[in-house]
């Protein structure tokens, strides 16, 4: 979860233009939809009782009520009063007697008030002004509205384009919009119906291509890493060392471009961050060899793996190309199985140019996964559904930035989410 915030942070300006262009086109042919504010529920504002106004209980006439006994005199009491009367005294005449006045009857206990909670007590003017905080507090909320449009092929046209824009291919925003209206033309959805409908059908795609690298019991295990100059590859490298070294194995990197020392130096960086052993050769040297060199020495040593560089070259090259092609021829006179790897580093800004460099490095180089960096820095991420739609390659990887932790496994259900600009929980 923590990487898909990541990746949904920096994947802004792809998931921004699709956002938009989903707003444009909902505003084309809206339709607005007010949504009823719920009724309040029983058990969180039950509705007041009618107040009842209350009766005072009438007060008892003197004669219904035998006035207290006076207080005797001492010398008319033989004992002292240790038990009431068994019998209740007489009424008193109209006169009272001069020695023992009568004491005026205890007035009736006033009527208890009855308890009005403070929410009750509301005047007009607070009615009118909810919702506000009592209003909140009483669970009332105002009406939604929600913006609808009807699928029909103008829509669906506007979604093509959308799609296409995003480097997402013509024939994959066609299969993909196609999907998307199977059994819903003529229905009216909101912007986030849309937005859901589109993250699944991106998923739907790139879950079969959803795999990490393989890790075979073949030591040393020989993974190529091949791409057009400035994708990544060196980067690349570097953090899927580091990784599998934290995760236990022993790996050994074989700075096979040899014609920028640049990458050579970038590399042994990376090898004494991760303590992984770099083999160099001089510049301008063969790298076929070099290749051929590090395969002994990671023998030698018992690597589980042996990571090769290789310097970018543009695919229309055919110099560099068969450059290429005889590093492979190489490796594998040394073991007729390698490379069990070939990683081609696709810079995900070249958009749709990714496509034909994957069906030349195919050729050449038998490419068995792609790795997709600098997402963070392209409008153009679609270019990765195109790819899993078109060549069913697996990703192994995708790259967000330069740290060591923004090379992660690919997810589909996070990148799709990303890529539409939706919340996962």
């Amino acid at each position: 979860m923590a990487f898909f915030t990541k990746l949904k942070e920096r994947l802004f300006k792809s998931s921004s233009k699709i956002e938009d262009g989903l707003d444009a086109i909902m505003e084309d042919g809206v339709e607005e939809e007010v949504l009823a504010a719920p009724e309040p529920r029983p058990e969180t504002r039950p509705e007041p009782e009618p107040r009842r106004e209350p009766v005072p209980e009438p007060e008892p006439e003197p004669t219904l009520e035998p006035a207290p006994d006076p207080e005797p005199s001492p010398e008319e009491i033989p004992e002292p009063p240790s038990e009431a009367p068994a019998e209740p005294p007489l009424e008193w005449p109209d006169q009272t007697p001069p020695e023992a006045p009568v004491r005026a009857p205890d007035p009736a206990p006033a009527p208890t008030p009855q308890e009005i909670p403070v929410d009750d007590v509301t005047s007009p003017a607070q009615d009118s002004a909810k919702p506000g905080l009592l209003g909140r507090l009483l669970g009332r909320k105002e009406g939604k509205t929600v913006v609808r449009r009807v699928l029909d092929d103008d829509m669906l046209e506007q979604l093509e384009e959308l799609l296409i824009s995003a480097d997402m291919g013509v024939d994959t925003a066609l299969r993909v919009t196609a999907n998307m209206a199977e059994g819903r033309m003529g229905r009216k959805l909101s912007g986030q119906e849309i937005k859901e409908l589109l993250a699944q059908e991106i998923t739907r795609i790139m879950e079969p291509v959803a795999r990490p690298m393989p890790i075979y019991p073949k030591t040393p295990q020989v993974v190529l890493v091949v791409g057009v100059n400035g994708s990544g590859k060196t980067t690349t490298i570097g953090k899927l060392a580091s990784q599998f070294k934290a995760a236990g194995k022993s790996v050994v990197i074989a700075a096979g471009d040899t014609f920028r020392a640049a990458a050579v130096e970038q590399l042994q960086i990376w090898g004494e961050r991760a303590g992984v052993p770099v083999l160099t050769a001089p510049e301008g040297s063969d790298p076929a060899s070099l290749a051929f060199d590090a395969m002994e020495k990671a023998q030698a040593d018992g690597a589980d793996l042996l990571m090769i560089d290789t310097a970018g070259r543009l695919q229309n090259r055919a110099d560099l190309m068969e450059e290429l092609a005889k590093i492979v021829r190489v490796i594998r006179k040394k073991d007729p199985g390698a490379p069990h790897n070939t990683l081609l580093v696709l810079d995900a800004t070249t958009g749709q140019n990714a496509l034909s460099q994957v069906e030349t490095f195919q050729k050449l180089a038998d490419v068995s996964g792609l790795v997709m960096t600098k997402l963070d820095g392209t409008a153009k991420g679609g270019v990765l559904v195109a790819l899993a739609d078109k060549f069913g390659l697996p990703i192994h990887a995708i790259g967000v930035g330069e740290q060591i932790d923004d090379l992660a496994p690919f997810d589909p259900e996070d990148f799709a989410a990303a890529l539409t600009g939706l919340e996962r929980g």
